[in-house]
């Protein structure tokens, strides 16, 4: 798989580390602002990048790559994902996938006219381990509550707190701890168990009207999910999973899915992890790299169903809580 980045801020370092180790995956071109170009020049000489853009335009014109990985800022994602569609390149775009649904959907339709693969970068959705807790659900018996915790003191909200107001918590670029960091427990969630029927937000929310945490309550009429998220504290972050007959529990973030084990009445503790994992984007590339090689577009495209699920309760949890981003007055 022929990769070419745009961005080239903190994910995207991410994502190369992932891609210099691999040898079915190449990053081909980068794409940068030319505020950045600086930072993209020290990545193409550390990742032996060939080429180097500032124009989008010329970027989706180079035909050494067709799969384009959209690393940059929440707000953009929609627009630059566009434009790599309709240049019928694949795209696979970092989360959160869109700041709104309608325009979730709206590139998922293009994806499917074109005939083209289209998928969201979260990590936990191409866990080995993640499939793992699915085939044992069937243990638990009747499921009764989900717990999933992921808070993360941000390395932002100091400078927050001064009144800079960086990407993470402006509400103007779809920042903000639901769609930032809460995202992963839901999409663990949803991914397991589909839509809930109601959604109810109870969030902090900042002087700029942001939230920096708080908690989501999911229900699914029999079972009840909870989905906690902060970016203005700290506490260990797990997901449970309860049942009549027991539990599943996963202590690790919810992005990454290891350290999961099931504790079934009058039974011993099993450790259910099939794969120790490292850099969890290495599965990710390489599950995505294997789908569109299968040319599995069914496959690709029931990944995108759930994210189009995840999109949609968190519309309803902001809208729930008074967060307002400017994507919802934009046009499509």
């Amino acid at each position: 798989m022929k990769i070419g980045i745009l961005g080239s801020g903190m994910i995207v370092t991410n994502a190369l580390n992932a891609i210099d180790s691999m040898k079915n995956v190449e990053c081909t071109a980068l794409w940068h602002r030319e505020v950045d170009r600086e930072g993209a020049i020290s990545l193409q000489k550390q990742y032996n990048i060939p080429k180097l853009y500032t124009d989008i335009d010329e970027f989706l014109r180079d035909n050494s790559f067709d799969v384009v990985y959209v690393g940059v800022i929440n707000s953009l994602h929609y627009v630059y994902t566009k434009k790599a569609l309709e240049a019928n390149k694949n795209v696979i775009c970092e989360k959160p996938f869109t700041p709104t649904y309608r325009h979730g959907k709206a590139l998922l339709e293009l994806a499917k006219e074109k005939k083209l693969f289209l998928f969201e970068a979260i990590m936990l959705r191409y866990a080995d381990n993640y499939e793992e807790i699915a085939r044992h659900l069937n243990e638990l018996g009747e499921i009764t509550l989900i717990q999933c915790n992921y808070s993360q003191y941000s390395s932002r909200f100091d400078k927050y707190l001064e009144g800079n107001v960086l990407p993470a918590f402006s509400p103007e670029l779809a920042g903000g701890a639901l769609y930032d960091i809460n995202l992963y427990c839901i999409q663990f969630t949803i991914g397991l168990f589909g839509k809930p029927e109601t959604v109810h937000y109870m969030a902090n929310i900042g002087y700029n009207g942001i939230d920096t945490s708080g908690i989501l309550c999911m229900d699914y009429g029999k079972y009840k999910a909870i989905c906690v998220g902060a970016k203005d504290s700290d506490s260990p972050s797990r997901c449970t999973i309860q049942g009549h007959k027991g539990y599943i529990d996963m202590l690790s973030l919810p992005g990454k899915v290891e350290n999961v084990n099931i504790h079934l009445k009058n039974q011993k503790t099993r450790c259910i992890d099939i794969k120790t994992l490292g850099n969890p984007m290495l599965n990710e590339f390489d599950k995505i790299d294997k789908i569109i090689n299968n040319k599995d577009y069914d496959k690709c495209y029931q990944y995108m169903d759930i994210t189009l699920d995840v999109m949609k309760v968190l519309e309803d949890a902001r809208i729930d809580a008074g967060i307002h981003f400017n994507a919802d007055n934009e046009g499509l």
